[in-house]
């Protein structure tokens, strides 16, 4: 079929997108190539269809279908979503993604290249074209354009036929395959579907469960992807297929997504309902009891198909003080030892079973972290790490909550819900970085956890650069006890810059201390079993590469962030948990990185970094992840290799 038919077979509604299909996912770059090759006349593959009647047909977008059989695309999405776009100007109505990726494309008479327009490179060069004007109005529209310059007449011919050559792509024959029959159900379309794509768009575990449900379920990604937008707008950032794992969890009690090929539909639908509550419930509980109030200090996300799961199982989400207690405890822990950092689907599924088979399951979760901890206490030399993305960053600003630290200006309990411009909660450096460097500290001492408190703005603002040994002493003297309430040392002496390593030391002691004076006060009684554990592990204290170390650094991470999304691209993971697939074991803390490419499925794993140690740089790359070290640096390989703008 030629390639014109088929576009105006979509305009009829005879060939139309499943509503199990993912959206356009390709990038400027495959567009180029796609039309390289068909200018080539090289050979671009088959489709794959499935005929069947339209009214058993659940189909993306808004378009009328053609009544009596429709022809439902299997495998070309990308090709034809391309193609429909360059060649009619708009996306069809089926249309997922970014417009951007196939918009703007302009052709180079002289050298035979595709490339998407660049105002300073094309502006005032008669050379380019743009692409969708020649498939609209055709080659012989620009006779007068070519006859009137003088650039082009001794080459006028040959302009003509390159010109002619793009228009004609329209009329080359795609070849195409159809599933058909009455005994081809959509379960077999979809196994299909998933055989021919899981090759070629790396469609991952989520994605495939994902196009199961929806092949039943028509209406199932938009809801999802409906709640996901109702998180964000609270503050907090979860990914679909998390989502779908809640999801899972609660239907099946599995961790791995094939469990949900047998479950009816309706079944998924109140699993859906149910993850709803379970998040919304968890979200309240964590912010009021624990004060990790937004997503940067949110921790163990992954423990949410779990405690969802074990809601389910309950019946009701009435827990007592002593229930509410080991809950959380549970929860805090599975963030500061990186429970579901590694192995997500087996420590899961081992989680998993313990709700199945204990008595009291929240006492058997403690009882497996304990094992596998030696005990659950934390030291001092846990803080010895730094940076706002170490794992002990969201304890830090807990224990400020939930101790009730107060204000050193005004002597007032910190909170986030404080009222005023300059009242929000901000990092602060006691010791303050310029003089710290200036004193040849590292930076991992510069920016250590311990070197860490919150204050509001306005405090902040008026601390500014000022040396601990003045500040902090005026500040006691004002309003007693509000130094203390930081777990800041009292010896006077070690808040000069000669005792900095002095002053870590003693204040990881104390913040140790807080930490399991809190977590203790959780646990009501004696948990049965805990005797028969054994003596803590020796577990030495290791400084994990990488993190953000300042406000500053954060909100440079968090604009460019800002500035993918808007480019229709997908938002990247803050302090991503670079984990060693052989040992499980924590090796690097990216600064905000993208594991499946910022065309997830397509690109490379990439990761900006900012100003971060050659350990760090040498942990991404060995992870097989492209990384960058400034942000204009990053910015133009989005521009140019993923976008080509």
């Amino acid at each position: 079929m030629k390639i014109s038919t088929v576009l105006d077979q979509i305009d009829l509604g005879s060939i139309a997108l499943p509503e199990f299909q993912r959206g356009f996912v390709w990038n400027r770059n495959q567009v180029r190539e796609l039309m390289q090759s068909l200018y080539r006349r090289y050979p671009v593959g088959s489709l794959l269809v499935w005929v069947t009647k339209t009214e058993h047909a659940d189909t993306r977008g808004d378009g009328v279908l053609q009544s009596g059989a429709v022809r439902l695309l299997l495998d070309g999405q990308q090709r034809i979503t391309t193609l429909y776009g360059i060649v009619r100007g708009k996306p069809p109505e089926f249309f997922d993604g970014n417009v951007q990726a196939f918009t703007g494309l302009h052709f180079n008479i002289e050298k035979e290249v595709f490339e998407f327009y660049a105002p300073v490179k094309m502006k005032d060069d008669p050379m380019w074209f743009d692409v969708t004007d020649i498939m609209k109005i055709g080659p012989g529209k620009f006779i007068n354009t070519l006859t009137e310059r003088p650039e082009y007449k001794t080459n006028l011919t040959e302009y003509l036929n390159k010109l002619n050559r793009i228009h004609s792509i329209k009329e080359i024959d795609l070849h195409i395959e159809e599933v058909t029959g009455e005994d081809k159900t959509v379960d077999i379309v979809v196994d299909v579907f998933n055989k021919v794509n899981s090759g070629g768009t790396k469609l991952s575990k989520g994605d495939l469960a994902l196009a199961k449900v929806c092949a039943e379920w028509p209406d199932a990604r938009q809801e999802l992807k409906a709640l996901l937008k109702k998180w964000e707008k609270a503050g907090y950032y979860f990914k679909l297929e998390w989502l779908l794992r809640t999801v899972n969890t609660i239907v099946t009690e599995s961790a791995y997504f094939s469990a949900l090929n047998d479950v009816d539909v309706s079944i998924i639908q109140e699993g859906m309902k149910k993850a709803e509550k379970s998040v919304d419930y968890l979200l309240n509980l964590i912010s009021s009891r624990l004060g990790l109030d937004h997503d940067r200090v949110l921790g163990s996300r992954y423990s949410f198909p779990l405690l969802a799961s074990f809601f389910s199982r309950r019946g009701n989400y009435l827990l007592d003080a002593n229930e509410t207690g080991k809950l959380l405890y549970w929860y805090i822990h599975t963030f500061l030892w990186g429970r579901y950092a590694g192995s997500t689907e087996s420590f899961l599924s081992q989680d998993l079973n313990i709700l199945k088979d204990s008595e009291d399951p929240l006492d058997g979760l403690i009882k497996q972290l304990r094992q596998l901890r030696g005990d659950l206490q934390v030291r001092a030399d846990d803080f010895t790490g730094w940076s706002i993305g170490a794992r002990f960053y969201p304890l830090l600003y807990m224990l400020t909550r939930v101790w009730k630290a107060k204000d050193w200006a005004t002597g007032i309990e910190l909170s986030q819900s404080l009222l005023g411009n300059l009242s929000s909660l901000q990092i602060h450096h006691i010791f303050p970085k310029s003089k710290l460097y200036e004193k040849d500290y590292k930076i991992d001492e510069v920016n250590a956890l311990a070197n860490f408190t919150f204050l509001t703005q306005e405090t902040n603002l008026r601390v500014s650069n000022k040396n601990p040994e003045e500040y902090l002493e005026e500040f006691a003297e004002k309003h007693p006890g509000v130094i203390e309430s930081h777990w800041i040392p009292m010896d006077r002496q070690l808040w000069k810059y000669e005792n900095y390593r002095d002053f870590l030391a003693a204040r990881r002691e104390l913040l140790a201390k807080a930490a399991n004076d809190f977590m203790d006060s959780m646990l009501t009684g004696k948990i049965p079993g805990f005797e028969e554990i054994v003596k803590p592990k020796e577990i030495r204290p290791e400084i994990i590469p990488g993190g953000v170390e300042s406000e500053e650094e954060e909100r440079q991470l968090q604009e460019c962030n800002t500035w993918v999304k808007h480019n229709g691209l997908p938002k990247g993971e803050f302090s991503y948990e670079l984990i060693d697939e052989v040992t499980g074991n924590l090796v690097a803390i990216l600064d905000l990185a993208w594991p499946d490419g910022l065309q997830e499925g397509f690109s490379k794993p990439v990761a900006l970094l900012l100003n971060e140690s050659y350990e760090t740089f040498s942990a991404a790359n060995k992870a097989g992840f492209i990384y960058f070290t400034d942000e204009d640096s990053f910015r133009k390989y989005v521009m140019h290799d993923v976008l080509s703008m």
